[in-house]
């Protein structure tokens, strides 16, 4: 893909928070049925403010980081947590989400690069909690689409 893509170039992102945009490709290794590798999905992140425009692209995510950020997104909505995170295992992409106030703001901050070595970007946008159910059905609808698959095995049992 080209880095001189613009979002329109690629229609409507599976997931909005704000000013970033991710569509998913689909899965990395889809012939898999393990936990670690089927899991893990293509991805074009897209950051953008104020003059700044930052894109970062390939497996960088698994089908679990955006489940957890939904369930996480559920559970902030609720007020049963304060924070929720899409933080996955590959450096190039984080979004946090954290209640501001008692007014229903949230603070929404991106991390993303495309080459986690040389640099470092970051967003920061102010939203309130309405933006969380449109993200929860997004969230959902990604899942929907890419089921989790295998079993988690955990070390050391």
């Amino acid at each position: 893909m080209s880095w001189k893509l613009t979002p329109a170039d690629l229609g409507e992102p599976d997931l909005k928070v704000a000013g970033f945009q991710l569509w998913v490709h689909g899965r990395q290794f889809p012939e898999a049925e393990d936990y670690d590798d089927s899991n893990w999905i293509r991805v074009t992140a897209h950051c953008g403010a104020s003059g700044a425009s930052v894109w970062a692209q390939g497996a960088i995510l698994m089908v679990t980081d955006i489940a957890g950020f939904g369930d996480e997104c559920r559970a902030m909505l609720s007020g049963e947590i304060k924070l929720a995170a899409l933080d996955p295992l590959e450096p190039e992409l984080k979004v946090l989400l954290e209640t501001a106030d008692r007014l229903g703001h949230v603070r929404a901050q991106v991390e993303i690069t495309p080459d986690h070595l040389a640099q470092a970007h970051r967003f920061e946008f102010e939203v309130d909690q309405s933006y969380l159910p449109g993200i929860i059905r997004q969230c959902s609808e990604i899942v929907q689409k890419y089921p989790i698959r295998g079993h988690q095995v955990r070390k050391g049992v």
